[in-house]
Parts: structure tokens; C-alpha cells; sequence
């Protein structure tokens, strides 16, 4: 029993060791390398939905023109114009028109999911991090606390104005962690509703895809 006791008691030494060499400092600079990471992904997924956006209404009035016309080939050179994911999935329906509304149908699905994961790239990193930099902020905050109440006792002449200042520059690894993950939370949730816009947008017009089929067949 003492043995294990022991054992222990050097087990916890071994880890206060660790913690005290740590501190909170590789905390605060984890956060900075991941806000950075968050900021690249973000710029990068803000062009890309810049340059594929669109206005639905005058884009569904301009297809439809070309089906009711009969000009495919036009209509495939309309899509092709365009960078949008909505032109991509309304093209790969569009080639299939001549196997009927069916068809029409679980192209542009299975369509939709690929471009789906094209625009979810990098969103997933965000979500991460607005979920858990709080609380990678919180673990450099314990350390230093550690480190604070371990200075306290190895040093007591300054007294309880040396935890507070530990305490103090600990807590500064919680702000940070909570200001890096409020701006990627938000972000992450513009960007979801983005790509719910998109694919609404893509159901809707695909439904233009699918009436014309019907209307061919009969």
C-alpha cells in the first residue's frame, strides 16, 4: 500500500513538473497558429463563393428561355458561363434530360451531395475551433494557475501579489481562446447558410430541369 502510494505521489510530481515547464505561453501561441489557419480558410472560402454566386431569379427567367425554346445547346452554353455550383449540378441534369424526368432526378442529387462537400471544404476546421478554443484557452488558464500557485509557495515574500499576477496572465489564455472561437463560430454559421442558399437555390431551378423533362415526354 505505501508502495502505491508512493507511486502516485511521484506520478503527480512527474506531471506538476511537466505543467510548470509548460505554462500557458504554447497555449497562446497554439491559438494564434490556429486563428491564422482559420483566417486563411476563411478568406479562401469567401472568394470562392464570390465567384460562384449568383441572381437566382434573372438565372431561372435566362434557363427558361432556352427550354422553352427547345435550345439545349444554348442553354449548356448559358450554364457553362457560369462558375457557380448551381450551374455545375443544372449541366450534369441537363445531360441527362434524354433518359426522362427520372433520371433528371438522381443526377442531380447525387450532382448536389459533390458540390455540397466542394463548398463544406475547410468549414469543418472552423467549426472545430469555435467549439474548442474555449477550452484550449481554459487548459492554458489551469496552467498558469499551477504555475502561480506553485510560485506562491516556493516564493512566499512576495506574497499573494505574485498569484495575482500569475492569475492574471493565465486568464489571458481564456480571452484569447474565446476571441479566436467567436469569430469562427460565426463564421461557420454564414457559411452553412450560404451553402443552404446554394443548394435551395439548385433545387429550385433543377425543378425547371424536371418539369421540362416531364413536359417532353408527354
Amino acid at each position: 500500500m505505501p508502495t502505491h502510494a508512493a507511486n502516485g505521489s511521484a506520478l503527480q510530481k512527474q506531471l506538476l513538473d511537466v505543467f510548470l515547464f509548460l505554462g500557458s505561453e504554447w497555449i497562446l501561441y497554439l491559438l494564434m497558429i490556429l486563428s491564422v489557419i482559420s483566417i486563411a480558410i476563411t478568406i479562401e472560402r469567401l472568394i470562392y463563393f464570390g465567384r460562384r454566386n449568383l441572381d437566382p431569379e434573372a438565372f431561372e427567367a435566362d434557363l427558361k428561355a432556352f427550354l422553352r425554346s427547345g435550345d439545349l445547346g444554348g442553354a449548356r452554353a448559358f450554364l457553362a458561363k457560369s462558375r457557380s455550383n448551381v450551374a455545375l449540378i443544372l449541366t450534369k441534369g441537363l445531360d441527362a434530360l434524354d433518359q426522362g424526368a427520372g433520371s433528371v432526378e438522381e443526377v442531380v442529387a447525387g450532382a448536389t451531395q459533390i458540390e455540397r462537400l466542394k463548398m463544406e471544404k475547410g468549414l469543418a476546421f472552423l467549426g472545430t475551433l469555435g467549439n474548442n478554443a474555449p477550452f484550449i484557452g481554459l487548459f492554458g488558464t489551469v496552467l498558469g494557475i499551477i504555475r502561480a500557485f506553485r510560485d506562491l509557495a516556493t516564493n512566499t515574500i512576495e506574497g499573494s501579489s505574485a498569484v495575482m499576477a500569475g492569475i492574471a496572465e493565465a486568464l489571458i489564455a481564456t480571452a484569447v481562446g474565446l476571441l479566436v472561437a467567436l469569430p469562427a463560430v460565426a463564421l461557420f454559421n454564414a457559411f452553412q447558410r450560404a451553402i443552404r442558399k446554394q443548394v435551395a437555390t439548385s433545387d429550385a431551378l433543377s425543378r425547371v430541369l424536371l418539369a421540362h423533362a416531364k413536359s417532353e415526354k408527354k
